[in-house]
């Protein structure tokens, strides 16, 4: 690793990188773009799913709960992949891994074509959840133990801004598929169906991924010198949990990325829910034809969504570059911080499609800006023996917390809110889950700043 003294602390970090660590960002990036492709492309076809899936009449209310389930048991199988192909991670290595859950997240997408009601609607989107939940961590980890010191951060958090290439291309191909639905080449109310079939191609990327990707340096070696996790697949977390260093950083890097995810997954994820209701109150009253108000409100939703992921893209440089300047810590307090206010304030203010053109921006910057400090921040807190299993645990224990939220959310607007009718009670209960980031602010006060120092070994 680069002395911190020598010449690259004053160069620009893709400099700094080879023909080797591109094709590993390339790679761990496609893994990931695709990923969030996936999330993406289920968010969108979700309440559309259900709404052909349960029985005709079925009140819009009844099935919002059901998008909130779905996403829930999603996110279910998303924690429960992240703690165990983490853990694989770390004793059979990373590239194998990676590879594994490629295709165990496209195989499932692509079944979830063939639903025929909610239940194999529902254990589809699961199993999804368990392939997509072991990316994150097998791919930050390739990168930050493949790339130098120097050009971590930066090649961290520019896989992050690249997801949000995987979010706008789902918009675009709802948009066409949307298209050809009524254009009549689709049957109507089958769009959805198209959409999780395209999700299935990410199974390609695996010859990719069998036939050119290296482990990274530091994992062979661990290996070589035998002290890699040993025994059954809690192993690395009974060994994370033995070391008190390691037992801190595992529960604060934990703490921190919930706050994010359930941020994220049961507050910012049902914003789509209240354009949808919204929008359709603001056709309604400009007097539009009753026949033309679905197309334009999709219409308006995906304009918002590209835009949204506009936002991400430059929170998620913004956060990078203040992680390099500031640090770690004064990062995500901003972070937090800011995601709280501003959301609450698009959930109270969000009326028109105007509206949402530029308060969804500010909010998903703020909220997936934070997502690119996770791939920084979490691999600088465990050494490569753990390094997977410990960035999987933080991130993906997140999932359970936000499926926790989802539920809590939706019964939050349905009991405590629910006399205010929709689309009140989904401002309200939003707005009151916004409190989960002063969570996330505390926990920063133990939090060990990571800043210009290598990555931990023991």
């Amino acid at each position: 690793m680069p002395d911190l003294s020598d010449n690259s602390k004053h160069r620009p970090w893709w400099t700094q990188l080879n023909g080797y660590h591109w094709f590993v960002m390339i790679v761990a990036s496609l893994a990931w773009f695709f990923d969030c492709l996936d999330q993406r492309l289920f968010s969108l076809a979700r309440n559309p799913a259900l709404k052909s899936l349960m029985p005709e009449g079925t009140p819009p209310g009844d099935i919002q709960a059901m998008g909130k389930e779905v996403t829930a048991l999603f996110l279910v199988g998303w924690g429960i992949g992240g703690m165990i192909f983490g853990a694989l991670g770390d004793r059979y290595g990373r590239s194998k891994m990676l590879t594994a859950t490629v295709l165990l997240y496209s195989i499932f997408t692509g079944l979830s074509f063939f639903s025929v009601a909610y239940w194999d609607f529902a254990i589809y989107r699961f199993l999804t959840g368990v392939g997509v939940g072991g990316v994150f961590g097998l791919a930050v980890a390739l990168i930050a133990e493949t790339v130098p010191d120097r050009a971590r951060a930066g090649a961290l958090g520019t896989l992050q801004v690249l997801s949000t290439i995987g979010n706008i291309s789902a918009a675009f191909i709802k948009m066409g598929i949307d298209s050809l639905e009524a254009g009549g080449t689709i049957t109507p109310g089958n769009g959805w169906r198209w959409l999780f079939l395209v999700g299935a191609l990410p199974a390609f990327l695996v010859f990719f991924i069998r036939g050119y990707l290296k482990e990274p340096e530091p994992w062979l070696k661990m290996k070589r010198e035998g002290r890699l996790p040993t025994g059954g697949i809690f192993a690395p977390y009974a060994a994370l949990l033995s070391d008190k260093r390691w037992r801190h950083n595992l529960i604060v890097g934990a703490i921190i990325a919930s706050t994010g995810v359930v941020g994220l997954w049961a507050i910012g994820e049902y914003a789509v829910d209240l354009q949808r209701i919204v929008f359709r109150k603001h056709f309604e009253a400009l007097g539009t034809p009753a026949g033309e108000i679905d197309k334009l409100m999709n219409a308006a939703v995906s304009k918002a969504y590209l835009l949204s992921m506009v936002g991400a893209a430059l929170g998620m440089s913004l956060f990078t570059w203040i992680c390099g300047k500031m640090g770690r810590r004064p990062a995500f307090v901003i972070g937090f911080s800011s995601a709280a206010v501003i959301t609450a304030l698009v959930y109270w203010k969000m009326n028109s499609p105007m509206d949402a053109y530029w308060m969804t921006p500010l909010m998903s910057g703020a909220q997936l800006g934070i997502l690119a400090g996770f791939a920084i921040y979490l691999p600088e807190l465990f050494p490569s023996r753990l390094r997977s299993t410990g960035t999987s645990f933080c991130y993906n224990l997140g999932r359970f917390a936000a499926a926790g939220g989802s539920f809590f959310s939706a019964a939050l607007a349905q009991s405590a809110y629910g006399n205010f009718g929709s689309p009140m009670m989904e401002r309200y209960s939003a707005m009151t889950m916004c409190a989960i980031y002063i969570v996330g602010i505390v926990a920063v006060i133990w939090a060990p700043e990571t800043k210009d120092k290598p990555l931990p070994e023991d």
